[in-house]
């Protein structure tokens, strides 16, 4: 009997180092997902062209990133965690090398497109090694610790990112992602347990591809895949991409300052979901709270906005522009309203069969990743044409358009008597 136990616990020791290394490699996707925040000027004076023009090149990371995610996700049924994760590391540390050497935007978009699909696959394979090891409960623990240990990435990324910006140059913030690959592919290639390739699924990707689309265009789904297209992408490009130059160039702080408060923005990222997963626990009302928390989440967005110099907020309190502080508070505030997006994973799985509960996720995963890139896209060429605070304020509608298209269609049905 103590033999067994003393197994069961080597055992479980070693799967949650393992699903630890995994998850490091989370945490790396989500740094290099957001270096371009505190460094988005200095690049785009590097490579002569305006900022905005540079915010809508980088879109083409989260472009290939959603593109990559089924493919990857068949890769890893047919050949098993491991060996996906490790190449998947490999192409990391080359787009990071790439990105860090290059001279100019086309150079540059080549190594945010190796990066994209290289780390495509960093949130879906500690996810799938819990899936496969772990009870549905422990599962539940484990999702959302990986979210949380990959969001340490987006801290990595605020203030000492920006001194070893300030240092070093933006350059020095791949080199160093690519460091930190070379060091958790290692952790990877030690920890993580050799297993047999599963077949579940022997279809084309594109035959796969179009099946999520057909499951996610479903009436069931589609309110979730509208509010998904809206809700991380705010977040992601606010943290991502404009938070740092709202703070700098609107609100006069230092590369230094914006990254502590670009910082307190990633803590609250941290502990949202953990907050919002008690609520959703003792409330019982999941479409409410995930509904409230967006339309507060777009109602804090304009809020901020209007903060700006000549606008409402602005003016009604008699200064030129709000201070810091009140982004600081805001920054936050947004950071916990829109951590009720992991709650859309719980809800497609409530709303269509059994079968077909995989194929859900992965168009609720597939929408939050093509609705970051699509707004990164498109707020590049809002902020060239109007401005940052129109920048926000188009995140703030598109959130409140998707939270009321949620509403709409997850609403109950009427029965015929």
């Amino acid at each position: 009997m103590t033999t067994t136990a003393t197994h069961d616990a080597g055992a479980t020791r070693a799967l949650i180092f393992a699903l630890l290394a995994l998850a490091c490699g989370h945490m790396l996707s989500t740094l290099l997902r957001t270096i371009p925040a505190v460094s988005l000027d200095l690049m785009a004076a590097d490579f002569g062209i305006e900022p905005q023009a540079l915010a809508s090149l980088t879109s083409v990371y989260p472009f290939a990133f959603a593109a990559a995610q089924i493919p990857v996700g068949a890769a890893m049924d047919r050949f098993g965690v491991r060996p996906v994760s490790l190449s998947l590391l490999a192409g990391t540390v080359v787009g990071a090398i790439a990105s860090g050497f290059a001279t100019g935007p086309e150079s540059f978009a080549i190594g945010q497109v190796l990066l994209g699909i290289a780390t495509s696959g960093m949130l879906m394979c500690p996810m799938t090694l819990a899936a496969k090891q772990l009870s549905a409960a422990r599962f539940g623990l484990w999702s959302g610790a990986i979210l949380s240990i990959g969001n340490i990435g987006m801290l990595l990324s605020s203030s000492p990112l920006a001194f070893v910006v300030d240092t070093c140059g933006w350059r020095a913030g791949f080199w160093i992602s690519a460091l930190g690959g070379v060091a958790v592919a290692l952790a990877v290639f030690l920890l993580v347990p050799s297993q047999p390739a599963e077949h579940k699924d022997e279809s084309s990707p594109l035959s796969q591809m179009i099946e999520v689309l057909r499951l996610g265009l479903s009436r069931p789904l589609r309110g979730l895949i509208a509010l998904a297209l809206v809700s991380l992408a705010t977040s992601l490009v606010l943290r991502g991409l404009w938070g740092g130059p709202w703070l700098m160039q609107v609100k006069g702080l230092s590369r230094v300052e914006a990254g502590n408060q670009l910082g307190a923005f990633t803590l609250a990222m941290i502990a949202g979901p953990l907050v919002i997963g008690m609520i959703d626990r003792r409330l019982g009302r999941r479409r409410a709270l995930v509904a409230g928390t967006h339309l507060v989440g777009a109602l804090l967005l304009a809020l901020m906005a209007l903060g700006a110099p000549r606008y409402a907020i602005s003016v009604l309190c008699g200064v030129a522009v709000m201070p810091p502080q009140y982004d600081l508070v805001l920054i936050v505030l947004i950071g916990l309203a829109t951590s009720a997006q992991p709650l859309l994973f719980g809800m497609s799985r409530q709303l269509v069969d059994a079968q077909v509960a995989g194929k859900a996720l992965a168009a609720i995963n597939l929408a939050f990743f093509l609705g970051a890139a699509l707004m990164q896209s498109i707020t590049g060429a809002v902020a060239a044409f109007a401005g940052l605070p129109a920048v926000l304020l188009f995140m703030a509608a598109m959130l409140g358009i998707g939270a009321l298209i949620f509403l709409v269609y997850t609403s109950p049905r009427p029965t015929i008597e």
